[in-house]
């Protein structure tokens, strides 16, 4: 997986407005996943930046946050003890 910084920094202005608007636990719009995506090299390329939130949409898809470390990174939190990296 790619640095966290070098991801979030390919991210534009708008991007990370939105992404700070919904919070270090807020629902991550589908352009936002598709941004984090096209960020980290491609589709998919993101799926380690955010995980299910373990709810799903009226649509049914699964709602997405950001993983504690990189929603810690972001806002200036430490991560919880026990992250697990996917990686």
């Amino acid at each position: 997986m790619a640095d966290i910084a070098a991801v979030l920094g390919r991210l534009t202005a708008a991007e990370l407005e939105e992404i700070h608007a919904t919070g270090p636990q807020g629902h991550l719009s589908r352009r936002i996943v598709e941004a984090l995506d096209r960020a980290a090299g491609g589709p998919g390329g993101g799926r380690g930046y955010y995980v299910p939130a373990g709810s799903v949409s009226g649509t049914g898809s699964p709602h997405v946050v950001l993983r504690s470390d990189v929603a810690a990174w972001l806002f200036g939190h430490s991560a919880p003890a026990a992250v697990v990296d996917p990686a």
